[in-house]
């Protein structure tokens, strides 16, 4: 019984969209693009001069200036900040750093995720270009100037264990309005991680219902969209039947709410007509089921032979 009213509770709770997620737009203009690196390096936006703002990037990563056009120069640097088509991005293999060290990731700037593991290891910063800095902390964590970064498959109907970051209220929600979540736990598949800890997902409310006369309970129709993987890649995210059967056999998000259940009983017709549905209401912290919604590629990290600090 308690089983069948978990389920039930499930399904009135979230109706959940089945559309997919193109990953996270890359910005198309010049100052967009430079934005973006300039705030995933330094925490803000730069002011001064375009050509000024590109050469300081450009110092900062390699140690020297580059020649060309400068859509091919900025494009670079927002290709050494994010991309992971060819090889693992600074973000990636800061990320990678982060975990071997501490078993956690930041989600500061990449000048100050350097600048904090220089001073836990070394207890002092170098001067040198970010490359040569990663490459210094890459020796001490790995015995390389090279991370050992392996591309692996993520399967569809991978779960995750998610911990809301925005609450979820029937009575203060509306469509449109962004749910964020985080990874309640490491993902760790074959001895690779997947998704840290901490990692930042993002949906959307497409329709909310408020309870009624009848018992008739609220309802929130929301998509899950997409979390980052441990390489920063968009991963679609799904609350399908293998995340919801995780729940049940954890009892997890069923609170007041299932007490609820078990304690109205049934009801009469015309004593139902004088019962108001229950809200839903999930608070910050709590603890739900997601799952893959298709296969992708991303980066992942090799958690055997490492220890934390």
């Amino acid at each position: 019984m308690l089983k069948k009213l978990f389920s039930i509770f499930l399904s009135t709770v979230f109706l959940v969209s089945s559309l997919g997620t193109a990953a996270a737009a890359v910005p198309n203009t010049a100052n967009g693009k430079l934005g973006a690196v300039e705030i995933a390096t330094y925490g803000q936006e730069q002011t001064g001069a375009i050509v000024q703002r590109i050469e300081k990037l450009e110092k900062d990563f390699g140690g020297t200036t580059k020649k060309g056009a400068m859509m091919d120069r900025i494009n670079s640097l927002y290709d050494e900040a994010f991309d992971n088509s060819t090889s693992p991005s600074l973000i990636t293999q800061l990320n990678a750093l982060e975990w071997t060290i501490s078993h956690k990731v930041s989600m500061d700037s990449i000048q100050k995720r350097v600048n904090d593991m220089e001073l836990l290891i070394n207890g002092k910063n170098s001067d040198d270009s970010i490359k040569k800095r990663i490459e210094g902390l890459s020796t001490f964590a790995f015995g390389s100037t090279t991370i050992p970064l392996t591309q692996v498959n993520v399967p569809a109907n991978t779960l995750v264990k998610i911990s809301l970051v925005t609450p979820i209220n029937a009575k203060e929600l509306k469509k449109g309005d962004i749910i964020k979540f985080k990874a309640a736990e490491d993902v760790i598949e074959n001895d690779m991680l997947l998704i840290t800890a901490g990692a930042l997902g993002e949906g959307e409310v497409t329709d909310v219902s408020q309870a009624q006369n009848f018992g008739r309970d609220a309802k929130i129709n929301i998509d899950f969209k997409e979390m980052e993987a441990v390489d920063g890649t968009r991963v679609d995210m799904t609350l399908g039947e293998e995340a919801k059967a995780s729940m049940e056999q954890m009892g997890m998000a069923a609170g007041a709410s299932l007490a609820g259940m078990l304690i109205l009983g049934p009801i009469g017709i015309i004593g139902g007509a004088f019962v108001k549905g229950k809200n839903v209401n999930l608070p910050e912290g709590t603890d739900l089921y997601l799952q893959t919604e298709k296969a992708c590629t991303v980066y992942a990290i090799p958690t055997t032979s490492t220890e934390q600090f």
